[in-house]
């Protein structure tokens, strides 16, 4: 019986509350390892032959002993086992540790652990994060994609005090050793694999959880944009740097346009025109509607910038080659370049405001007020944006209102480090691998240079996010290929090493 999992593309869940979390101009850009476009009107199959679904009787706080700390959640998680060489000869585990959002997405889009499991002979497990899909404590309610059970959660001052990653990758710990005692696989060297904040929780949980995990793949892991270790303007100064790259008459084509934008609606009737000009789906209340729309939208292009499309190379196109026409002004091609991206929406619309809310959207809103916010801003005169640095003091109001919370900006790195990060883990850190792709704006806050022999960082000129743990296609260029064929070379060799070891203890 193959099992239907209705799986839209996330960004448009449809609404079932009518409060929205920080609003679109406040959110910081999404940190979801597969690009949600690519999943529009798709839907996604778990088939019998290669998944089985799980759920753990997982405990809902790890730390304290309270009486709510005893109660327990149902946690999903799924396994395929098809090329798995068995525990009696302790074949390997490759875990994938989820994120912010339903697992159901990460299983169809995420390639890299079906696709080397033959050559392992692995076990293959992928994790759902706690109050995330089906693995809410205070249970699905409508399904994995479901709003209803994530807005209880976080309105609730008791129980979203257990949503926070210390929990999560405390989860993850029992879990693993769950499954390996179920399956009798003791001595089966597991591999946790992750992308985006599943990629902190990856390199993070081999430095929690060493005696669990031998080694770590952290794909597109921004662990040191916290605090002021990156620069706020280091993800829009990539942005900038990857339209540049496309086109130099593109990049400054949108960064004239924010002041024209801004000069349209003082005018009388201005916004009329702009809503008209831009074909929004509801007329424009103000400029930074637009504004934030297509900042929003350069920047996702530039975050998933992957072959062979090129989405800023798309932009670009549609923007030079509406300039080519002297009949054009800066507004006229800048919509081209939206036209251009947004092209299967059709004539009628082309810009839709009501972003609507969805459980990434919902929870990571939680997260980033309570411990996982990185200061992103825009401050440099280069910027093809216009200024707009970031404001601790907007945020912790912001936080306020939606959760009467105040952040804690400095939790991440006293809970799991990041400052002189080359001189602290080189001493005890190993078996970690940081990939990140430049072109993808949140490698300026990844691990890019290698720390020691044992935590390295493979990086490459034209990569976008998360893309070296993505499904292979036939169309991927060479220097894709080797990055991933380095990763696997990486882990096969921690995995010899480990086999060595075993051997020589059973002796």
């Amino acid at each position: 019986m193959i099992i239907l999992v209705f799986r839209w593309l996330l960004m448009l869940v449809v609404i079932l509350t009518t409060k929205t979390y920080f609003g679109t101009a406040k959110r910081s850009p999404r940190l979801s390892p597969i690009d949600p476009l690519l999943m529009k009107g798709k839907k996604v199959y778990v088939t019998p032959s290669g998944f089985e679904t799980f759920f753990y009787n997982q405990t809902l706080d790890h730390f304290n002993y309270k009486p709510e700390s005893y109660a327990t959640f149902q946690q999903r998680y799924i396994i395929n086992s098809k090329w798995w060489g068995g525990a009696n000869k302790s074949a390997p585990i490759l875990a994938y540790l989820g994120a912010e959002g339903p697992i159901d997405l990460d299983v169809a889009g995420v390639g890299f652990l079906i696709e080397n499991a033959p050559r392992f002979k692995a076990l293959v497990v992928y994790l759902e994060h706690r109050f995330y899909g089906e693995s809410n404590p205070l249970g699905s309610k409508g399904g994995p994609d479901s709003i209803e059970a994530m807005e209880e959660s976080v309105n609730n001052k008791t129980i979203r005090g257990y949503f926070n990653s210390a929990q999560a990758l405390a989860d993850y710990a029992e879990l693993l050793l769950h499954i390996k005692e179920k399956l009798h696989a003791h001595n089966s060297p597991v591999i946790v694999i992750g992308g985006s904040y599943g990629g902190m929780l990856a390199s993070w949980f081999r430095l929690k959880y060493p005696h669990i995990t031998l080694g770590a793949l952290a794909s597109s892991a921004p662990i040191l944009y916290f605090d002021d270790i990156t620069p706020q303007d280091g993800y829009f100064s990539t942005v900038t740097k990857d339209f540049k790259e496309a086109s130099e008459n593109c990049y400054t084509t949108i960064k004239q346009s924010w002041d024209e934008v801004d000069r349209v609606a003082s005018m009388p009737n201005g916004l009329l025109i702009l809503s008209q000009k831009f074909k929004t789906c509801s007329p424009l209340n103000n400029a930074l509607e637009l504004k934030d729309y297509l900042k929003n939208m350069y920047a996702h292009a530039a975050q998933y910038n992957a072959p062979p499309k090129y989405p800023t190379t798309r932009i670009c196109e549609g923007v030079d080659g509406a300039s080519s026409n002297a009949t054009t002004d800066i507004l006229d091609r800048v919509f081209a370049g939206v036209v251009a991206y947004n092209s299967p929406l059709g004539s009628t619309c082309y810009i839709n405001m009501e972003e609507s809310d969805d459980q990434t959207s919902i929870g990571w809103s939680w997260q980033a007020c309570s411990e996982m916010g990185s200061p992103i801003g825009i401050t440099s005169n280069v910027s093809m944006f216009q200024r707009s640095p970031y404001d601790a003091n907007e945020n912790i109001r912001n936080c306020m209102e939606n959760f009467g919370v105040m952040p804690r900006p400095h939790w991440a790195t006293t809970y799991y480090g990041g400052q002189d990060i080359r001189m602290i883990l080189s001493r005890f850190g190993s078996n970690i691998i940081f990939s990140n792709g430049l072109r993808d704006p949140y490698s300026s806050g990844g691990v890019l240079e290698d720390i020691s022999q044992n935590i390295i960082a493979l990086k490459t000129t034209n990569g976008s996010h998360c893309l070296d743990i993505q499904i292979s296609q036939e169309t991927d260029p060479e220097w894709l290929v080797k990055q991933r064929k380095d990763e696997v070379k990486i882990i096969n060799r921690w995995f010899r090493k480990y086999y060595r070891s075993l051997h020589l203890l059973k002796q």
